[in-house]
């Protein structure tokens, strides 16, 4: 199974509530007015709508008044728009797929070319799916999440749309040479679900298939077996994991020798996986360690990213951070090791693929990228060949072809428009097909990589992208951004937004590279996993000083931005240090950690963050909760927070009730909740522009003025 997804590289920019919902005259609040209505968790009733509209109207009022909002507005929605962006390249049998918005297509086309016109200024573009038109026909705000193809032959998909961008989707079969949904073909209705073509009449089929199959985090621990004409009752069980589990997550891989191994992942926990082999005499364990990703199949072996030491049965020990590959018709044979880092370098699951006969991964060293293809060899040996890319950027992973050697990569860097480079893997060769054209003058501009010191004597690497002729003077309006979970790393992006509504005003933006995050191996995750999490917001707050410190800013003009784990990053710093921010963007974040557990998905981070259900870690969420960790009479920056209705993955409870107990304590803030756009935040060009244009506004009235 390939699951191909459209890369949306969007970054954002901030915003309030109304006078008549928030009277900042109010007493400080008791405890017993401190507990959020009951109103703002019925996620879509009117109520809580009601509320809501208050907020935006508000919010609104207040920065698109603002004379400088239409100018971000009209760059912000320009870049989005803009018809010179890069076509991402999905790789389907030997045509291109690229699924496309633009101002004449909200929804988006999914379109089709051949790799020899792809590579040309101009391809000739065929739409395969217009979801305007589909939309418009059904009556249905349908949102791609991307299509999930039967292998090798790729004919037949399963396209996964949304309602607005949530998480759970319908999943309907689809012809690729006839650009068209099949009648009476497979049709999934709306659930949180995962499909793996088993073959091109039968899918393996994780969803809600009624009550006692859905784990406590949202998601399917049921494997099913459906046949082409069953009805989903019809459909026979073939894995079931535990209502505890995370999820199980059928997939099926064919390498270009056309070995084929279907595969059921069961998540104990968000970290820990069981690899179980499904064959005609039943599911068949695979003897790897718990955190562990399996991330492709060539030449009959199975590659596997280790987030853990592994010491096999027989054999050498693995290191923590390497890749390795098994045997798969002989899963008890020693492993082999592909790559081990060293110590300060990685490599993420999401940017490791699989070529006919090649390993293509991205390796960062010191936060800085290079592509490597690895070609299996004697005695079970694999000779490392870096590819011939830029060196200082960013590079990551777009597409691999199992049936070739060729690989799609992307470059980038804060000053690099990104590139799409072409690469053969087995030949060793690159050539860049694709050049985003420049979107703001950087000729002024420069990048520097500095560290700062964490309370415990930790180095934190950062970068500063500024001005060349920067006054040292802490007048310099900076923005500071991380995202310390999760073992995600954050490396150096190009983003005309950025760009443009910032750098190109004067603007200084820094990149922290945190614990928490895998900038460098496991261990760099493991080091602000759960009780030690207090860890990361020490090196965020060290940064910040760091910056102070050097006199590229000041408290005076220093803003923070975060979404999501770094939401909750945002909300920490907001409520541990507001005498260092004069800004905070705090957005689709986690703000109440004392009852994460039971909102939307977020039984599933029990093992980023802990559980209240153990003494010590409820002690330490209490200690850090953003929510309860409010006070009356501190004197809190005004925040922005940002939010969707349609986030089923972290839910827009936790922006509304921080935002009501801010009321509470008559704290001023700028709130916005859009209707649709599920935790991506917003579901359209237009969306992403208009939330770039109020984050700007709010930016430039809070640490520029």
């Amino acid at each position: 199974m390939r699951l191909h997804y459209p890369l949306l590289l969007a970054l954002s920019c901030l915003l309030a509530a109304p006078a008549a919902v928030r009277a900042a005259t109010l007493p400080p609040a008791t405890a017993a007015s401190a507990t959020p209505p009951a109103f703002l968790t019925d996620i879509e009733g009117a109520q809580a709508l009601d509320w809501v509209h208050a907020q935006n109207a508000h919010t609104f009022g207040l920065l698109e008044h603002d004379p400088r909002y239409a100018g971000f507005a009209a760059d912000a929605l320009a870049i989005a728009q803009s018809t010179d962006r890069i076509p991402v390249p999905m790789v389907l049998g030997d045509q291109v797929y690229n699924f496309w918005q633009d101002a004449q297509h909200r929804h988006g086309i999914w379109r089709r070319t051949d790799l020899a016109s792809y590579r040309t200024a101009t391809p000739a573009w065929h739409t395969v799916l217009d979801l305007d038109a589909l939309s418009a026909a059904e009556h249905v705000n349908w949102v791609w999440k991307g299509a999930d193809c039967e292998e090798p032959d790729e004919r037949r998909c399963v396209l996964l749309l949304s309602n607005g961008g949530e998480d759970a989707t319908t999943a309907r079969e689809f012809d690729l040479p006839d650009a068209s949904f099949v009648p009476g073909g497979f049709l999934l209705p709306h659930s949180k679900q995962t499909t793996a073509w088993e073959g091109p009449n039968t899918l393996l089929v994780v969803r809600d298939w009624g009550p006692g199959t859905m784990t406590a985090s949202g998601y399917g621990f049921v494997v099913k077996r459906l046949q082409r004409g069953q009805t989903l009752d019809q459909a026979s069980e073939v894995a079931r994991g535990m209502a505890a589990d995370i999820a199980d997550t059928p997939e099926v891989m064919v390498d270009g020798d056309g070995h084929r191994e279907a595969l059921i992942q069961r998540a104990v926990s968000f970290f820990e996986s069981q690899y179980r082999q499904v064959t005609p005499h039943g599911l068949v364990p695979l003897p790897l360690p718990p955190k562990t990703v399996v991330v492709g199949l060539v030449q009959g072996r199975l590659v596997a990213k280790l987030n853990q030491a592994w010491q096999p049965a027989t054999g050498p020990r693995v290191p923590s951070g390497s890749l390795a590959a098994l045997d798969a018709a002989h899963p008890d044979a020693p492993p082999q090791l592909v790559f081990a880092p060293g110590p300060r370098q990685s490599v993420e699951a999401e940017a490791v693929g699989v070529t006919r006969s090649r390993i293509v991964a991205a390796i960062y060293d010191n936060v800085r990228g290079s592509a490597v293809s690895f070609a299996p060899g004697l005695n079970g040996t694999w000779t490392a060949h870096r590819l011939p890319l830029p060196d200082d950027v960013s590079v990551s992973l777009v597409d691999t072809d199992p049936r070739s050697d060729r690989a799609f990569l992307q470059v980038t860097g804060f000053l690099t428009p990104s590139q799409l480079w072409l690469t053969d893997a087995a030949q060793g060769s690159a050539a860049m097909v694709k050049a985003l054209p420049a979107q703001f003058d950087a000729g002024g501009l420069v990048v520097e990589q500095l560290e700062a010191t964490s309370n415990d004597g930790t180095r934190i690497p950062y970068f500063v992208v500024h001005r060349r002729d920067l006054k040292r003077d802490g007048s310099n309006p900076t923005e500071l951004t991380a995202y310390g979970g999760f073992g995600v790393s954050m490396t150096p992006l190009y983003s005309g937004a950025i760009g443009r509504l910032w750098l190109a005003r004067g603007g200084v933006y820094v990149l922290a590279n945190i614990r928490g995050g895998g900038e460098f191996g496991p261990a760099w995750h493991e080091a602000g996993r759960k009780t030690h999490r207090q860890r990361v917001f020490d090196d965020f707050d060290a940064v910040g000083r760091d910056l102070i410190a050097r006199g590229i800013t000041s408290t005076r003009r220093l803003g923070i931005r975060g979404r999501s784990n770094g939401g909750l990053l945002m909300g920490v710093e907001f409520t541990q240090h507001p005498e260092l921010w004069r800004a905070a963007i705090i957005g689709v974040p986690l703000l109440d950690m004392e009852h994460f557990e039971t909102m939307a998905a977020g039984a599933s981070w029990v093992d980023e963050y802990g559980s209240m259900s153990v003494p010590a870690e409820a002690a330490f969420l209490r200690s850090i909760s953003p929510l309860q960790n409010l006070r009356p009479g501190v004197a809190y920056p005004e925040p922005f927070i940002f939010t969707s209705t349609k986030d089923d993955r972290v839910g827009p409870v936790h922006a509304r009730r921080f935002a009501w107990r801010l009321t509470q304590l008559g704290v001023p803030f700028l709130y916005y909740e859009d209707t649709e756009g599920g935790h991506a935040g917003t579901a359209n060009l237009a969306e992403i522009a208009h939330e770039q244009a109020l984050e700007a506004t709010y930016l430039a009235r809070r640490l520029v003025d």
